[in-house]
């Protein structure tokens, strides 16, 4: 008899993403709007894309759940989008999950 054992949390968390994921460093820039009720802005880069969002490093650690609006630098489209995940701080910066709200085919310029 065969015992078969549980597939490992990353195992899990990898079948459970949709699409495909691609290494790719895209300049973006990040608005959101401020307690005060004005928009705050700041350049970033993606390290990892997919159809339904990005890993994003930025200078600043962003809240869970928090609303973003998410530019693309180099093809000047944005989307909506919220963080899905707050990351470490690293050397170049924190990283961040965000999902986009209404992802568009090429919004990254990138065949995924």
């Amino acid at each position: 008899m065969t015992v078969q054992s549980e597939p490992s949390p990353q195992v899990k968390l990898e079948n459970r993403r949709r699409g495909v994921r691609v290494n790719s460093r895209v300049p973006v820039a990040i608005e959101w709007e401020r307690s005060d009720g004005g928009i705050s802005r700041e350049t970033a880069h993606t390290r990892v894309v997919n159809a339904y969002g990005c890993l994003l490093v930025a200078s600043r650690p962003f809240d869970r759940e928090q609303q973003l609006q998410v530019i693309n630098l180099a093809n000047s489209q944005r989307n909506p989008a919220v963080v899905v995940w707050k990351g470490k701080e690293r050397t170049d910066g924190w990283e961040v999950g965000v999902e986009l709200v209404s992802p568009e085919m090429g919004f990254w310029g990138v065949e995924l």
